[in-house]
């Protein structure tokens, strides 16, 4: 859980530090605007604006029921990112694992991408697309016709 905060909170007092020294050196709007940019940065990166993790195996037994797919994923990632806001709301029908909270999650990701932590990866029908369009992770996740 710790490690999902680590750039994010770098980020906040990395941004404040700045912040602070421009606003002593006489540039209030320069160091608002400074921190604000950083404050962002914080937020996108931080665990905040993905639903809420499922573990691996629960996360497997419900798209089992539901056919709906897995995302794994972790925090920082810039693809997981991009792969959120572009699902935007329909994210939520998809199962989220972070595999930096859920190791049987990192071992799923690892069995897929030959040993490597490759993320977004996307598991529809038992099958892992790793970094997959955006577009299509949001056809997966349409109900069938």
């Amino acid at each position: 859980m710790i490690r999902a905060w680590i750039l994010p909170t770098l980020m906040v007092i990395s941004g404040s530090l700045v912040a602070i020294g421009l606003i002593t050196r006489g540039s209030p709007g320069q160091g608002a605007v400074l921190l604000l940019v950083f404050l962002l940065l914080a937020g996108v990166n931080s665990p905040l604006i993905f639903p809420r993790p499922t573990g691996a195996v629960e996360a497997q037994r419900r798209s089992t029921v539901d056919g709906r797919p897995i995302v794994y994923w972790r925090p920082g990632c810039k693809f997981c990112i991009r792969l959120r806001i572009r699902l935007g709301r329909r994210a939520r029908q998809a199962h989220w694992v972070n595999i930096w909270r859920d190791p049987d999650g990192a071992a799923v990701v690892r069995a897929a991408n030959d040993g490597n932590e490759t993320v977004p990866t996307v598991v529809v029908a038992g099958r892992p697309f790793t970094n997959p369009d955006p577009a299509w992770v949001r056809e997966q996740l349409s109900p069938p016709a």
